[in-house]
């Protein structure tokens, strides 16, 4: 099967549960500032790294889980991004999730792109390699908040989320469609 294939199997997941979490929740991440999405995910990353360390889940929440949340999140921040926050919630589902579909057809571009030029190195790369390089976005995109999103010479938030999500889906790839 093919990457492109299986990026859409995977997203067709993560999208499932962001338009559940609509109806139950609607878009009432709308109120987070940029920080906050960035510590959401930093949460969800953290844990991953956790469980993969310790081999130890109390709370029952998978790995696959946590990196749905991750591509779903990313989805997130890129939209408070690109939007700005809001005070209260000023966006409808239908419409948070017609962005999500616009910023997931960006990073399926991105990722063929990227993809084609790094030869699929991705497949040869441990789980928890792809758990560190989004921890590494993520403390990038922090440092690029505390500096007013203001970067000299690398690439903003928008592109650390795109990574983000990339690289999230690719252990899902591995850990769903492509188990060892």
């Amino acid at each position: 099967m093919k990457t492109n294939e299986q990026f859409d199997q995977i997203i067709s997941r993560c999208r499932q549960v962001y338009t559940l979490k609509m109806k139950d929740y609607g878009p009432s991440w709308r109120i987070m500032r940029v920080q906050t999405v960035n510590d959401q995910l930093f949460i969800k990353a953290k844990r991953i790294r956790e469980l993969e360390t310790t081999g130890v889940n109390m709370v029952g929440d998978s790995i696959e889980g946590e990196l749905m949340a991750i591509v779903n999140y990313s989805i997130i921040g890129l939209i408070q991004l690109r939007q700005g926050f809001a005070d209260e919630i000023d966006m409808s589902a239908e419409y948070a999730t017609e962005l999500y579909d616009r910023y997931i057809a960006e990073a399926k571009d991105l990722m063929l792109r990227k993809n084609h030029d790094y030869g699929e190195a991705w497949r040869d790369m441990y789980g928890t390699s792809l758990t560190d390089i989004i921890l590494t976005k993520i403390n990038r995109n922090k440092s690029i908040a505390a500096n007013n999103n203001q970067t000299l010479v690398s690439e903003g938030c928008d592109g650390n989320y795109f990574d983000m999500l990339n690289y999230a889906v690719f252990y899902l790839i591995k850990l769903v469609l492509e188990p060892a």
